[in-house]
């Protein structure tokens, strides 16, 4: 359960319902996510997060696909049940097989491992490694 209300368009002010149509609009759709009905409680703040969010995922040096499977793994790291879902949501509208999030589960699980093993080792970074 959302700790603000979910903000329908007949609720969220004018500022938030701009957003919501740029939203709907780039993205061709008729649906507005729940993530950023929750934002428009601060419309200043959906509509910043939602420009950067544009800004971050647009095709770069990184193509699309693979910057949904980092914000998916970043996501499992940081517990973000929303997020994980909603990503690996795009990730498949983008491409991502099941052989494909398999080998991501495996990398992630991976990363966990040797990640919790070297922070309980306290294993110092070797010299090659630093920039």
């Amino acid at each position: 359960m959302a700790t603000v209300p979910l903000l329908t368009d007949e609720q969220a002010g004018a500022e938030a319902l701009a957003t919501f149509d740029d939203i709907r609009a780039k993205r061709q759709t008729d649906h507005v996510n729940n993530f950023w009905r929750a934002l428009a409680h601060d419309p200043a703040q959906l509509k910043a997060v939602w420009e950067r969010l544009q800004a971050v995922m647009a095709p770069g040096a990184l193509d699309p696909l693979v910057k949904e499977m980092i914000y998916v793994a970043v996501s499992v790291a940081n517990g973000c049940s929303y997020c994980i879902h909603s990503h690996t949501a795009a990730a498949r509208a983008k491409g991502m097989t099941p052989a494909m999030q398999a080998e991501l589960l495996a990398v992630i699980a991976m990363a966990a491992q040797t990640n919790a093993l070297a922070t309980a080792l306290q294993v110092p970074v070797d010299d090659r490694f630093l920039a």
